[in-house]
């Protein structure tokens, strides 16, 4: 049983050849169940023992929304400024250059144009990473800039919707985003335009106040927080205990706010079903 034994006594492995664990090898669900991060990544980000849609981001809906991953993305440049000089615990410019350096977005908002099962679709894309996906002037204008494009090409148009709600470092200019993006969105149901509405976790304040309840169809992901304000000021505000699984997709599913509950995996082929339907178009493979 010499092999159980140190040859020589004392460690003999130096500093500089040690090798930690690398991390993100495993992800943990709310329920306490680990996958692997790259086992996760096939199976859509979603956790195959509960079902637990993990959260992503625009790069991530991107890759499974269009064919191989191809994409042109619409005013890629623009970020915010600062006209209201906002400043809480740091000033709003500095909060901004910090996001965008730990993201690598310029703001909560990405969208873009490309093929999904061969027909071209406008995408907008929230990020919640981004100051917890808030919806500031930026984010109004690409949506609406985006709704624009879909109008001029006549292209279905889709928005999925990941936020906090409105920017506070923005005040007014900010709440004046869910008139502007409401407009648009009323142009396109004007010209006969499919707009898809899809609410991920969470989908709450301005966002839910406006164009995420929008949608020729409404769609949203299993166990989705969905709502306007959070269910603690809710309980508060109406002095009322609220019913289990309040404000969860399940929940505004069966109270007829949404259309149909979608597993990630089937995205993409249920939201052209739903848009060759809308078009009275034959139906794609």
């Amino acid at each position: 049983m010499a092999w159980f034994k140190r040859k020589d006594k004392g460690i003999q492995t130096s500093t500089e050849e040690k090798k930690d664990t690398p991390k993100g090898l495993w992800y943990k669900s709310p329920t306490g169940k680990i996958i692997d991060t790259k086992e996760l990544e096939k199976n859509f980000y979603v956790s195959p023992e509960d079902g637990y849609h993990v959260r992503i981001g625009s790069k991530e809906y991107f890759e499974i929304l269009f064919d191989d991953n191809k994409f042109k993305e619409l005013d890629a440049g623009l970020s915010s400024k600062d006209p209201l000089k906002f400043e809480d615990t740091k000033k709003y410019p500095d909060r901004l250059k910090a996001a965008q350096e730990k993201t690598k977005l310029k703001d909560a908002v990405r969208t873009a144009v490309g093929k999904s099962k061969g027909q071209d679709l406008v995408i907008a894309c929230m990020d919640f990473a981004f100051i917890g996906g808030s919806m500031g002037s930026v984010v109004g204008e690409k949506i609406a800039r985006a709704a624009d494009y879909a109008l001029k090409k006549k292209l279905p148009f889709m928005i999925i919707s990941k936020s906090g709600g409105a920017r506070m470092m923005e005040a007014a200019l900010s709440l004046m985003q869910l008139a502007k993006t409401s407009v648009k969105l009323a142009q396109l149901a004007d010209a006969g335009i499919p707009y898809i509405s899809l609410c991920t976790d969470p989908t709450t304040g301005g966002t839910t106040a406006s164009f995420a309840m929008l949608g020729d169809i409404n769609i949203a992901e299993p166990g989705a927080l969905i709502g306007f304000a959070g269910p603690r000021v809710v309980r508060d505000t109406t002095g009322k205990e609220l019913p289990e699984g309040f404000q969860t997709s399940e929940f505004l599913l069966e109270h007829g706010f949404l259309d149909f509950i979608s597993h990630r995996k089937d995205l993409k082929d249920k939201i052209n079903l739903y848009i060759d339907l809308i078009k009275n178009q034959p139906l794609r493979a």
